[in-house]
């Protein structure tokens, strides 16, 4: 019997030892760059590759991690303008190139121009905005080398390995970076100084399954906002509510607002229920009264008044067809005041007093089928700007009301009180482009201390089909009206990553010397539960007030 086990156990031994060296990343070896002033990278996610770009990496082999890269400067490559790359070895090397493959685009060097290479990756890295990428050995021995003299085209230095290992050849099945739109500008890895240095937090979720509070919230939370009232933080969380023994889909139908209290913003304690949605799902295709317009309620919004002495609420409630994607439909925007005045009046109750922006006459294509779908208002001067956002747009008004793009997008509605009455500014008839083309959601403005707006949002999800940073963002403005480009935080550089998703921050929260704490909302695939984060990062004023000098 033991003799007939015996070849299939070490068979098995063999197919373990192979899948682990597959994952094990090569041993990296030491160099020197000659006559020149190009920079290295560390061969990771989010890695710059290419000075004077803006793309990164976004998956790469195993085998890779960790190992030292050139950063060639993008266009003088593409154009065929650069110097010559010079490497100094104290060992024989084999040095480690990518390669794209889109063979008629003369901007990228060939593969037929690798003579004395090896192919030892196939799709081995994804980089933003760029096609897929094989990776070549080269060998050289000790000395000093130019790296593929009398070459024209773009290509990527993604490491130097000692030449006695044996680089296994595989297909890494990496994706084409040309799903990803190349707009990253990811703090600490671009050529731009980072505004903003993660410093840490919680290595695992501070709000999860099972804690106290969390009784009967089948799927956990999703956006809502965090304010400081002197030391106590207050969070109003869209909780996925849904129901026992119901398909995890009603998680999203069925869901309440909920108050909840804290004095570090790690332990947290649920105070009560502010709002609760019906869950109840539409009988008509259309925008029609028919329909509980109130059948789910999302991202819950308080903003001291300071001219009436209390918090008025701002949130959102939909529509939701069963079948017709997507599900949350027609939103409405709802304003709410607290039933208690002054500044400790903020978990209410609260009254319902009506609905400032929906969907009708005013609306545009590009508010979709989904929008109005999130409302935050903020003061500029005397006047009170809101940014309003909009999802699976039209693309003309014939195709309402089930034929629907994808995007997620915001613009201003403006008003000189908080009360109202709110209008698209400029009559909505474009969203905010400069921020990001196709996804800012969930925007939540402050000031920095040098006056400049700053907006927190959730970036999108790398999931679901969708290509995008799974990366908390933030955009800044001089004037509350004109929005930079997004700037995306790594924060699992710092903090271990307990998520798979990243989503919505609740609120930038200043603690003092130029600390600032974000709670999130984020998802772990393994579970039906949508668990909130927390994180400190600190404000760098230097960039801070370059900022402010290059916004227009």
């Amino acid at each position: 019997m033991m003799q007939k086990i015996k070849p299939i156990f070490l068979f098995i031994l063999f197919l373990g030892f192979s899948v682990s060296a597959q994952n094990t990343p090569w041993q990296s070896a030491s160099f020197e760059i000659i006559k020149s002033n190009y920079k290295t990278f560390k061969t990771t996610q989010y890695a710059h590759v290419f000075s004077g770009s803006k793309h990164n990496i976004v998956g790469l082999a195993p085998e890779l991690e960790g190992l030292t890269g050139v950063e060639l400067p993008l266009d003088s490559y593409k154009k065929g303008t650069n110097s010559s790359l010079q490497l100094k070895f104290k060992e024989p090397v084999q040095v480690l190139v990518g390669v794209f493959q889109e063979s008629d685009n003369a901007a990228y060097l060939q593969p037929n121009a690798v003579t004395n290479g090896k192919l030892i990756l196939e799709n081995g890295v994804t980089i933003t905005g760029l096609a897929p990428v094989n990776i070549y050995a080269i060998a050289f021995a000790k000395g000093t080398h130019t790296i593929l003299p009398n070459t024209k085209g773009l290509f990527a230095i993604l490491g130097v390995v000692k030449s006695n290992q044996q680089l296994a050849t595989r297909n890494a099945e990496k994706l084409d970076g040309r799903l990803w739109n190349p707009t990253y500008i990811i703090e600490g890895f671009s050529d731009e100084k980072p505004l903003f240095e993660i410093i840490g937090g919680e290595n695992k979720a501070v709000i999860d399954e099972g804690m106290p509070g969390t009784e009967g919230i089948q799927g956990g939370f999703e956006g809502g906002r965090v304010v400081k009232v002197g030391d106590t933080y207050h969070m109003f969380p869209t909780e996925r509510a849904g129901e026992k023994g119901v398909e995890m889909y009603y998680d999203r139908v069925k869901t309440k607002i909920g108050h909840w209290t804290s004095k570090d913003a790690i332990h947290w304690k649920r105070e009560s229920t502010i709002l609760q949605a019906s869950g109840t799902y539409a009988i008509t295709e259309d925008d029609n009264p028919m329909n509980d317009r109130r059948a789910a309620i999302w991202s819950y919004m308080p903003v001291f008044n300071e001219k009436t002495n209390k918090w008025y609420g701002y949130y959102l409630a939909y529509t939701v067809h069963k079948e017709i994607q997507p599900n949350h439909s027609f939103g409405r925007i709802w304003r709410c005041e607290s039933t208690v005045e002054g500044i400790n009046g903020i978990g209410g109750p609260y009254k319902d007093i009506g609905i400032i922006m929906e969907p009708g006459l005013d609306s545009q294509p590009w508010e979709g089928r989904q929008g109005v779908a999130s409302f935050f208002p903020y003061q500029v001067g005397d006047k009170w700007f809101g940014f309003y956002s909009g999802a699976y747009p039209f693309e003309s008004w014939a195709d309402y009301p089930k034929k629907s793009g994808k995007g997620w997008s915001v613009a201003l509605a403006e008003s000189n009180s908080l009360e109202g009455p709110w209008q698209r500014k400029d009559k909505g008839l474009q969203p905010i482009k400069t921020i990001h083309p196709i996804f800012v959601e969930n925007p939540i403005v402050s000031q920095l201390p040098n006056g400049l707006y700053i907006a927190v949002f959730d970036g999108g999800p790398e999931g679901w089909g969708h290509h995008l940073p799974n990366m908390m963002g933030y955009t800044l403005s001089k004037d509350g009206i004109n929005w930079s480009e997004a700037h995306y935080l790594p924060i699992e550089t710092k903090v271990d990553k307990w998520w798979d998703i990243m989503r919505t921050p609740l609120c930038l929260i200043p603690e003092g010397n130029d600390v600032y704490t974000i709670v999130y909302n984020a998802i772990d695939l393994k579970k039906r539960f949508h668990p909130t984060g927390t994180v400190k990062v600190k404000l760098n004023k230097d960039v801070m007030d370059s900022k402010l000098k290059e916004l227009k």
